[in-house]
């Protein structure tokens, strides 16, 4: 039914993505989810991460090959022992016009604010590890020690210890350079009337309807001589619901739709992960590597109850091994995303200093563990409550189809996602639904989620696995600065978190966007950032 109506609205508004007489010079996107504010200090998820990118800079960002490259710093050294970086910044970038920098004008289309400096990034970084800010990003600089400017346009950052990954913790929104006078101008909330150097400035919000940004005449970024960005505004909708959303797309009123949901997989995508041939001729699909992994975690054994069966070793590598991951990933996601038959690691993460590793489907492999662990066939085996919400209960259900052929009965408990995250992180949950979208392009971000000092309900370690010498092995590849030692402290870690089957890594998720082919610039990155900056709509 879905099809039929959706191939009507196709040829009523086969021309619509060019409605209206300024369409092509507003980017229009959909957040489902809604946005809680518009701080970058405060940009835990995708929402306010998409939606800060357009109005602030950091001092670096990443490239879609997930390099580091200079944006508001020009280049920077860094000493040998990896503790001091020394960063040369731009002089030639402004922020938004604001009452507060002196002049009554605040239209950022005519005028311009105060120039950016080096002390705005102290006050910025400053201002997100200060314990009265309350920012959920404060542990990005965990490993700073001090952060000074020595002049206007050069800037310090000492570390407490080295740390290789740290310019790619500067790229994260939480860092992106805020001004002090507008932070602290009377009056001013600075979660909805947000003032940056970034592409775009902040026009108006209605929560929960509609959000503008208007394109910064003074941005400083300039490509093929000409000054981004080219788009003339981006908005932003809250249709809550998905399959609305899409209606919306394919109606040609919104300009893009990123991820894959239920409610339209099978309209818009053939099962071998191809665009559906009725979206050819109007549609361009794109798709990189996600660093982003979905798994089912299980408890440490040594906090389960006595008699659980998944405090058994072969039990959990049963579980790994006795069902079909590319199946599930062909009929249940139409083929997009990588069966997840290695560890927590996502391929886009790894190298050729990572060897093979993991668990490919084997039935009779998984019957054999059983018996090894006293189940022959399953016999005796209490049933294994698993524990997820409604988004992933077919993923779910599959597996419990194919453990059950094998003797191991699971019972699929649906929970709200606040009160699966709750049980979560209060160790309450033995075996449960969850994902991991990486912060920052580095194997260590995934790889703390079994460091000891990480466990629930402090840190990310939602297994609350504890072991001195994994513990050992991440800190040593904290300071490490040789790369291939590095990995191979990595491939320690990994490779112990499945030969303990301390979780069951479903799949190793894709980026993947949908635009009208009148769209051009929109690049795809494995972070699945938005960035609207090149983006041009003929």
């Amino acid at each position: 039914m879905l099809g039929t109506l959706l191939l009507a609205l196709l040829i009523l508004t086969s021309c619509s993505f060019r409605k209206g007489q300024n369409e092509h010079l507003v980017f229009r996107y959909n957040e489902s989810s809604g946005i809680q504010t518009l701080d970058p200090a405060f940009a835990r998820n995708q929402a306010i991460i998409w939606a800060t990118n357009q109005v602030f800079n950091g001092l670096v960002e990443l490239d879609d090959q997930l390099n580091v490259l200079p944006l508001l710093a020009t280049s920077w050294e860094i000493s040998d022992q990896g503790l001091e970086y020394t960063f040369q910044l731009r002089d030639d970038v402004y922020f938004h016009a604001h009452p507060a920098f002196g002049s009554e004008k605040s239209d950022s289309s005519k005028h311009r604010g105060r120039k950016f400096v080096g002390q705005d990034v102290v006050y910025s970084l400053e201002r997100l590890r200060d314990p009265a800010t309350a920012a959920p990003g404060a542990w990005v600089l965990n490993f700073m020690d001090t952060v000074w400017a020595p002049s206007e346009f050069e800037l310090k950052i000492r570390l407490k210890k080295a740390f290789t990954p740290f310019l790619s913790l500067l790229s994260m929104k939480y860092c992106s350079v805020v001004p002090y006078e507008v932070i602290e101008y009377p009056g001013h909330d600075f979660r909805n009337h947000p003032v940056g150097t970034g592409p775009f400035y902040f026009k108006y919000w209605e929560e929960n309807e509609k959000l503008i940004f208007r394109k910064n005449p003074h941005y400083f970024e300039v490509e093929d001589g000409q000054r981004l960005p080219h788009l003339e505004a981006v908005a932003i909708r809250f249709i809550p619901d998905k399959q609305s959303a899409f209606m919306e797309f394919v109606k040609g009123d919104l300009d893009f739709l990123s991820g894959l949901d239920g409610s339209y997989k099978d309209e818009i995508l053939q099962f071998d992960g191809s665009l559906a041939e009725h979206y050819t001729d109007r549609i361009e699909m794109v798709s990189v590597p996600y660093l982003n992994t979905e798994y089912l975690g299980i408890l440490n054994a040594e906090e389960l109850e006595e008699g659980h069966p998944l405090k058994i070793k072969e039990v959990r590598q049963a579980i790994n091994l006795g069902f079909d991951r590319e199946k599930m990933i062909q009929y249940l996601r139409n083929s997009i995303g990588e069966p997840g038959t290695s560890g927590i690691l996502p391929s886009g993460l790894k190298n050729e200093n990572f060897p093979n590793y993991g668990y490919e489907y084997n039935s009779e492999e998984a019957s054999a563990l059983l018996a090894k662990a006293g189940f022959p066939n399953g016999e005796g085996l209490p049933t294994i409550k698993l524990q997820t919400n409604a988004s992933y209960l077919d993923l779910c259900e599959f597996m419990q189809g194919e453990l059950f052929d094998i003797g191991i009965r699971i019972e699929v408990e649906v929970l709200p996602p606040s009160s699966l995250r709750q049980m979560m992180a209060t160790g309450k949950a033995s075996f449960f639904r969850a994902s991991w979208i990486a912060d920052y392009p580095d194997p260590e971000n995934y790889l703390g989620l079994f460091y000891s000092k990480n466990k629930s309900p402090n840190g990310p370690n939602y297994t609350r696995f504890g072991s001195a010498e994994v513990d050992g092995w991440y800190e040593q590849s904290l300071s490490e600065t040789d790369p291939v030692k590095r990995d191979s402290l990595y491939v320690l870690i990994d490779s112990t978190v499945v030969e303990e089957a301390l979780i069951v890594p479903l799949y190793y998720d894709q980026v993947l966007r949908f635009y009208p082919k009148n769209i051009s610039g929109l690049g795809v990155n494995p972070m699945n950032l938005l960035d609207l900056r090149r983006v041009q709509k003929n």
